[in-house]
């Protein structure tokens, strides 16, 4: 499946995370988010084996290929190309984005991390598809090691100035999604407003609906 012309309407991205999901794994965490309608499944976990990861991703694989939802890896390019996951998200410390493309090929999507907008600008000449922009505000529970929040002035800026989708990540919920998407996100990445509620499906299902009807009267070109 070539996801390349839905880009722009991926909504919500959501992050697997198993240590701040009460137990739920991976493959638990992505069927409940996309019976909730995410966007996009994004893999990541930095502790696990090679084994485990590869084996957590052929079957994600699997669960998103039937509800033709997009497969992104984050970091480990090697688990994407061995899974035929859709694409491949790097940040600023792991494999250097143009490296990534030109091992990828084209026909995989690449996503980028950016705190900066020299970091967006050279993401988007080095061949990336979209750019995860962030940390937007506070998300250390998550990624104890995050940088401090980017905010919502820099999101803003990084969107005048580049026309790739925007995905805005870091401590967003739904107390600040809205704005999140006014300041110039195409999507949002979430990781612990969905991951770790009680209910993943609807958590997703809810963001999901505030996302939209936030998107229904802002178009980012």
């Amino acid at each position: 499946m070539n996801f390349f012309d839905s880009l722009r309407n991926w909504l919500i991205y959501v992050i697997t995370d198993e240590h701040i999901s009460g137990g739920r794994t991976n493959i638990e965490i992505t069927r409940a988010a996309i019976a909730g309608g995410a966007d996009v499944i994004q893999l990541r976990d930095k502790t696990a084996s090679s084994r485990k990861l590869f084996e957590d991703a052929m079957e994600i694989r699997h669960l998103t290929w039937k509800a033709r939802v997009p497969f992104i890896v984050n970091d480990r390019l090697d688990i994407a190309l061995a899974c035929n996951a859709d694409g491949l998200h790097v940040g600023q410390a792991d494999l250097p984005a143009s490296v990534a493309r030109q091992l990828l090929g084209e026909d995989k999507i690449l996503g980028v991390s950016a705190e900066t907008l020299e970091e967006a600008l050279q993401a988007e000449k080095d061949g990336a598809n979209y750019l995860g922009v962030g940390p937007i505000f506070e998300a250390r529970s998550t990624k104890p090691d995050a940088s401090q929040p980017i905010g919502l002035t820099l999101l803003a800026e990084i969107r005048r100035h580049t026309s790739l989708p925007i995905i805005a990540i870091g401590g967003i919920n739904a107390a600040n999604a809205m704005e999140t998407i006014s300041a110039g996100a195409n999507g949002i990445a979430i990781i612990s407003a969905v991951v770790a509620a009680p209910d993943i499906q609807s958590a997703t299902r809810r963001l999901k609906a505030l996302v939209m009807s936030q998107g229904e009267s802002t178009e980012y070109e």
